[in-house]
């Protein structure tokens, strides 16, 4: 069974299509990506699928079970985190709090919550993550105050905090000094390994999708275009066309 199913999402603003027909399915354990030219619908097929904003039609199934018309909070308690194309970070708040923060929500009960220690229990996973990531240097440092690159991967460790089965991320790769790149791929590999959770990836950095990926879909227009292996988009004449080749 997939973890996640897609099926005929679309959305419409007026006259224009933003999302068309578009269905796909995400496997247990599988990172998939996105590509497309800008405009062609990834962030507003994201928002489509986590609540975000409501589609015209089309519904969207989790584990088996249709999620559609949840809101976003419903679908990160049932597993499903993401990150944004803006940073989701607390600047006032030191990174490790930042990171409690993210996971304190799903730990134990409200009660339970109420009556922990001041890290509401889930002060170990955020060392862990701290460590994995290596923000020890800058750990107690207000959020703000570190540079884009180091915000933008709290702004990651904050989606991985609760353990979720599914995370999308949204262009992981902006605004990152290029020669951080490929420890960012190797991390989200290590974090797949690890945790064995399904990423889905909208990422425009070709080099990253299709060393970190193990299918990509690529969408134009709106619609899917072509899905398959990276070696088998990287051979598609009408994605060459479309995309890699602009």
């Amino acid at each position: 069974m997939s973890l996640l199913s897609v099926k005929d999402i679309k959305k419409s603003y007026g006259a224009i299509a933003a999302v068309d027909g578009v269905s796909f399915t995400v496997e247990p354990g599988e990172i998939l990506g996105v590509i497309g030219p800008n405009g062609s619908g990834k962030t507003t097929l994201f928002n489509s699928i986590l609540g975000q904003i409501k589609p015209n039609s089309g519904s969207v199934e989790f584990d088996g079970k249709n999620i559609s018309g949840l809101s976003p909070l419903a679908m990160s308690r049932l597993g499903i985190g993401r990150t944004f194309q803006n940073l989701q970070v607390f600047g006032k708040l030191t990174l490790r709090d930042n990171l409690i923060v993210a996971a304190q929500e799903f730990s134990g009960s409200l009660w339970g919550r109420i009556l922990a220690a001041g890290d509401n229990g889930v002060g170990q996973r955020a060392d862990e993550m701290i460590e994995l990531f290596r923000l020890e240097h800058v750990a107690n440092l207000p959020a703000g105050a570190l540079s884009y690159g180091q915000q933008k991967l709290v702004d990651i460790a904050m989606a991985f905090m609760p353990k979720p089965r599914l995370v999308l991320l949204d262009e992981p790769c902006a605004g990152v000094n290029p020669s951080l790149v490929d420890g960012l791929r190797d991390l989200l590999l290590t974090l797949n390994a690890r945790q064995g959770g399904s990423f889905v990836v909208i990422e425009h950095n070709m080099d990253f999708v299709m060393k970190l990926c193990h299918r990509v879909v690529c969408m134009v227009e709106g619609r899917v275009l072509a899905v398959g292996t990276p070696a088998e988009i990287q051979a598609n004449r009408s994605v060459l066309e479309a995309y890699l080749g602009n």
